[in-house]
């Protein structure tokens, strides 16, 4: 099985470690800052194969290149995105798929964030490092794609298997949380989801990884087709994308 080591850095950016034991292979996905990485790598004596970058922000990049001079590692992010990934060695697309061991790893284009963001999906660990398309009860602001990509986007992330883990890259779960309350007051796994990050959070724990089951359950931007939202919006008998864009708007305002 893959070891997947979360790392906290900055104010609420999580960074991932993913070790196949086997080949002792080891990839970090977003490295928002090299020092944690290498400190935990040395601590393991994991030999660091692979930075995987979902998007060009700084936040999920900063480390590029220090990574790289210090251990050689190969960068791989979006082809289409590539003039904003530091230190790319490879471009990657949709339906591509790359190994860590034997483990395969699905690239899934899921723009909308920005322009060109992927994630890393690995079937048999049930992982989906989704960057900042999808969080837990939340999705990314729309920088610079449409919401109509956005919800493209989620609408992948969604056919995948209900056990899927979300490794998403941003402690944001609380207010998201409140925020989702404030368009769906009555939804139950959404009020127990509240009870349990205040919880986690009181004791400085994460409220990530997230499942995709509990994300179709209380999240609002997967939940675009549900009756008390939509009567919330007054949005009855609009389409999915429509009562999207309001939920989005309306989170940016919040």
């Amino acid at each position: 099985m893959l070891e997947i080591q979360q790392l906290p850095v900055l104010n609420d950016n999580y960074i991932y470690l993913i070790h196949a034991p086997y080949s002792r292979e080891t990839a970090v996905v977003d490295p928002a800052v090299a020092e944690p990485v290498l400190d935990y790598l040395h601590q393991k004596n994991w030999p660091l194969k692979y930075i995987f970058n979902t998007h060009h922000h700084a936040d999920h990049i900063g480390g590029n290149l220090v990574l790289k001079q210090q251990t050689g590692c190969h960068i791989i992010g979006s082809e289409t995105d590539r003039q904003r990934i530091p230190g790319i060695d490879q471009g990657v697309i949709e339906g591509e798929q790359l190994q860590l061991g034997k483990h395969s790893i699905h690239v899934i284009e899921c723009s909308g964030h920005t322009q060109g963001h992927i994630a890393f999906y690995i079937p048999d660990a049930h992982a989906l490092f989704c960057g900042d398309t999808l969080f837990a009860i939340g999705c990314g602001r729309l920088f610079e794609g449409s919401a109509a990509q956005m919800l493209q986007s989620l609408k992948k992330f969604t056919a995948l298997p209900a056990e899927t883990k979300i490794y998403c890259t941003h402690e944001y779960t609380a207010a998201n949380a409140q925020f989702a309350l404030s368009v769906e007051p009555n939804n139950t796994a959404l009020q127990q989801a509240i009870v349990d990050v205040k919880q986690l959070r009181a004791k400085n724990l994460p409220t990530v990884p997230t499942t995709l089951k509990q994300e179709i359950a209380t999240n609002p931007f997967l939940r675009a087709d549900s009756l008390e939202i939509r009567q919330t919006l007054a949005m009855q008998g609009a389409t999915d994308l429509a009562v999207f864009t309001e939920i989005r708007e309306r989170k940016n305002r919040f």
